[in-house]
């Protein structure tokens, strides 16, 4: 006897909006992740495409007995070839949309070569999968949905919408929630702007975002503080976290990168994107081929977003090709292209991850970027860039080292740099483009800085740029204590070379007291060193523009 089930991408990722919303959020929702209709009867298992997004699931009940006793399924048992010429990405997605309705475990076969086509359509990860000894050969030469992730990692937990909570405020320590479990919460107020973009990208900013962890009774995690006040939230919702860990083990990946003419297209996604809690990823390996004079810029293959708790171990990938555009303010600008990208996240780690290219290779651009994330690491790691674009609240690079482009970053908290080797042209560069803020403090333990170039006769450990004249949308802040122990400066190799300074010139324009900030910066308090050498012999001194740093105490501690 025929059994028909009608199962729906939502129903397999539990993708629910609990809220008073309108009915219609959820339909889109649905029509959005595309339907699959699985039949189980006699017949061969078989997977057939049915609309533009669809599938038509066929399983045979002895197979789908066969798949419940061993608790696991491979890309094969649904048709999968593995040839290096079959587009397998029906059969990838159906296999997952399977397991992800019964709790398979999902495996590929060893040493298959899946095609994945261009075409639209993601598979969805929710169970354990292991990628093993396949190849994924991605090609986005001709590609329907370059904003389609290929793999996405959803949680089957609901993800509530908070409509009762209009206000929130910095340094809150509970909020009116009860929930059934711990969640991260996303807060927003489009009615303020922060991060107004200034320079060349410039900008008129985001609306002001928070993350925070709160437990089943709206505790917030004291380690993921509350950044802003809200005064008119938005939008809040609640992503519960999964307490089992996923994890997502390995398969080398091969993308033919895309030969995007327009200069300003936007950017690729084609990506494994993990939107789910407590997931691990290890040993993944991530190549690029085909990279020409032209193409369009990628958001990161491990793109990470709205999720807490991931660590991605023992991977290699690669850095991407840097092209130019005209920015906003009419000049010739790179275009930012990643391979690890963290966006709105939580406790995320990077241990012993290597990329394929040299960490010192100007032609690529820096591997990592992330916006609006806490508690970030780099453990024994050997990348081109650690980098926060719009925030990062606490962070750590340890046992680690950073190619060409160094650190860059802006944000809150403590950032700490731990027996370490640092590239680029400072040791450290606090954006300029939002305003070279970083509210906290900085420590530096037994490192090693090897400084790449100079553009000029003078080298800094700490870089930014700060008129006080553009509203970044925030008040802007050096490090309040800066502290270094020992630290080994390797600058015999640089050329045309004179100074050595703690601080670059943030404001060349502010050389008296007759120079007026419209919007003060806030400068460091104090700088605490201790064995601090420097290979050239130069004397370290505190800055080009000793105005502007007058008030900064300096003090070194004897060994």
């Amino acid at each position: 006897m025929k059994k028909a089930i009608f199962i729906n991408l939502l129903l397999f990722t539990n993708f629910l909006i609990i809220s008073c919303s309108s009915p219609n959020q959820v339909e889109n929702e649905k029509l959005q992740s595309g339907q699959y209709y699985l039949s189980i009867n006699e017949n061969s298992t078989k997977v057939l495409e049915h609309d533009q997004n669809g599938l038509k699931i066929n399983i045979n009940n002895q197979d789908l007995n066969r798949f419940k006793k061993v608790g696991s399924i491979y890309y094969s048992d649904l048709g999968a070839i593995g040839d290096g010429i079959s587009d397998d990405m029906i059969f990838i997605r159906a296999t997952h949309a399977l397991a992800n309705h019964y709790g398979f475990d999902v495996k590929a076969d060893d040493d298959a070569f899946y095609i994945i086509s261009g075409k639209k359509g993601s598979a969805i990860i929710s169970t354990n999968t292991d990628f093993g000894k396949a190849t994924f050969i991605i090609d986005d030469t001709n590609v329907e949905d370059h904003t389609s992730s290929i793999f996405e990692v959803r949680s089957k937990k609901s993800v509530v919408k908070i409509d009762q909570i209009k206000s929130i405020k910095k340094g809150q320590k509970k909020i009116n929630l009860k929930i059934d479990e711990a969640g991260l919460i996303i807060a927003n107020d489009t009615n303020v702007r922060r991060y107004i973009r200034y320079g060349l990208n410039q900008n008129n900013g985001k609306e002001q975002t928070d993350i925070f962890l709160v437990d089943k009774n709206g505790i917030i995690d004291e380690n993921t503080p509350l950044l802003w006040d809200f005064n008119n939230i938005s939008e809040m919702t609640c992503l519960l976290i999964d307490k089992e860990k996923l994890n997502i083990k390995g398969g080398k990946f091969i993308t033919i990168a895309n030969q995007e003419e327009e200069e300003n297209h936007p950017y690729y996604s084609r990506n494994l994107l993990i939107n789910r809690s407590n997931v691990e990823v290890y040993n993944l390996k991530h190549f690029v081929k085909g990279e020409g004079k032209h193409g369009a810029p990628y958001q990161g293959f491990i793109s990470i977003k709205d999720a807490s708790d991931v660590q991605v171990k023992n991977c290699l990938l690669t850095g991407r090709k840097t092209y130019k555009k005209i920015g906003n303010a009419g000049k010739i600008v790179s275009r930012g292209s990643y391979d690890l990208s963290v966006t709105r996240s939580i406790n995320v780690l990077f241990e012993n991850c290597r990329q394929t290219n040299d960490v010192n290779d100007e032609t690529y651009w820096g591997i990592f970027g992330s916006n609006f994330s806490k508690n970030l690491t780099f453990e024994n790691c050997s990348l081109s860039r650690f980098d926060a674009h719009m925030g990062v609240y606490n962070a750590t690079i340890r046992n680690s080292t950073l190619g060409y482009m160094g650190v860059k970053l802006i944000g809150f908290g403590q950032f700490l740099i731990e027996n370490s080797t640092i590239g680029g042209e400072n040791l450290v560069s606090l954006r300029q483009d939002y305003g070279s803020t970083w509210k906290g403090g900085f420590k530096i333990k037994n490192c090693v800085f090897i400084p790449s170039k100079t553009k000029s006769s003078t080298l800094s450990l700490f870089s930014g740029k700060n008129s006080g004249l553009h509203d970044f949308g925030y008040t802007c802040n050096m490090p309040n204590k800066i502290e270094i122990d020992q630290l080994l400066i390797k600058d015999s190799h640089l050329k045309d070379y004179d100074s050595l300074f703690i601080f670059s010139d943030f404001n060349p324009k502010m050389k008296n007291e007759k120079f007026k900030e419209t919007f003060p910066y806030v400068k460091t308090n104090l700088v605490k060193m201790k064995g601090v050498k420097i290979i050239s012999d130069k004397k370290l001194e505190l800055s080009k523009n000793p105005f502007m740093f007058k008030d900064v105490k300096i003090e070194i501690v004897k060994e």
